[in-house]
């Protein structure tokens, strides 16, 4: 017993130095950085505001951005991935034994009902043999040629498959505790890896009849318009449900918020100081976050370097007197 006592010690012993040495050289390592703007001054005492030349801002790579004042929604984020609507796909075969003389379209043809896909000429005798063309049932997309010319076919043989995907459904799933959240035509957005600058819009069409037991998950139907072609099936999805919906909130870049010791704030650049803000948030998506209490339209908030602006408010960073801004 005493000897798993004595490496107790020793472990706590190590960690203690370990953490000592890490916070040390972080501290030096900052310090290099601001070395190319002279000196920090910094008080014993209240925390103040924290005073940087453009020597140092230039060092952390600081970066500002101006809180603005619009739309924001709370969303609850589910990922999906991009389905066929059921009911919009059709198998393409002919209605006689025979053999392929003709294709006429191309596997990723966009094709209108009607349309002729290919001929196949009949095993029946006949000068010439009498043959029959093959059109499509409706219009779509071409995603599947099962036959080539010459082959022999029939009525059983799938010469083609044709997908409509002027609209798609993102196949999402909800977790057990969310699924009051959602409802039938509830509104949308819709972001996939293949367009990481893009967002797409619709509303949910359906909420599963059963849950999965071994996932406690339930299927959500998003229902979106694709009359460019861009979703593809099987591309993964991410679903962000509109719960909520604020026309004029103080948005500000989820980045600039720092969360310590159970509290929320930003730093504010005010009369060439950045002074630490305490915040209270609200709803926010996947760039921006309300802040509902702490900033005004038109705050000037830093985005970038605000970490290191936050390691010298901590040392009871003061401005430095006879700088400008």
């Amino acid at each position: 017993m005493r000897s798993m006592n004595l490496q107790h010690l020793r472990h706590r012993i190590t960690d203690h130095w370990l953490r000592t040495g890490c916070l040390v050289l972080g501290l030096f390592c900052f310090a290099q950085a601001f070395a190319h703007g002279g000196d920090i001054e910094v008080g014993s005492d209240a925390k103040g505001p924290v005073h940087l030349s453009d020597a140092q801002q230039k060092a952390i790579g600081l970066k500002l951005e101006t809180a603005t004042q619009g739309p924001l929604s709370d969303l609850l984020y589910l990922n999906g991935e991009v389905r066929a609507v059921p009911g919009r796909q059709a198998e393409v075969s002919t209605r006689i034994s025979g053999q392929v003389k003709r294709i006429d379209i191309n596997l990723g043809d966009r094709v209108k009902a009607g349309q002729r896909l290919a001929n196949v000429q009949s095993r029946l005798v006949g000068d010439p043999p009498p043959s029959v063309d093959v059109s499509a049932p409706m219009g779509g997309i071409i995603d599947a040629v099962g036959v080539a010319v010459g082959q022999s076919v029939e009525p059983t043989t799938v010469m083609f498959h044709i997908q409509d995907s002027s609209e798609v459904n993102i196949v999402a799933r909800v977790y057990e505790e969310d699924l009051g959240k959602v409802q039938l035509g509830q509104a949308a957005t819709v972001r996939l890896l293949g367009y990481p600058g893009k967002t797409f819009s619709g509303k949910i069409t359906l909420i599963g009849p059963a849950l999965d037991p071994l996932s406690r998950t339930v299927e959500v139907w998003v229902r979106l318009p694709n009359p460019d072609g861009l979703l593809r099936p099987n591309l993964f999805a991410r679903v962000g449900v509109i719960l909520r919906q604020n026309a004029a909130a103080i948005a500000a870049p989820t980045t600039e918020i720092i969360e310590a010791n159970g509290e929320k704030f930003v730093f504010v650049k005010r009369k060439g100081d950045f002074a630490r803000i305490e915040i209270s948030t609200g709803a926010s998506d996947d760039r921006y976050t309300e802040v509902t209490e702490g900033l005004a339209a038109g705050d000037v908030v830093v985005t970038q370097g605000n970490r290191q602006v936050y390691t010298v408010w901590l040392t009871g960073g003061t401005p430095l007197k006879g700088e400008d801004d």
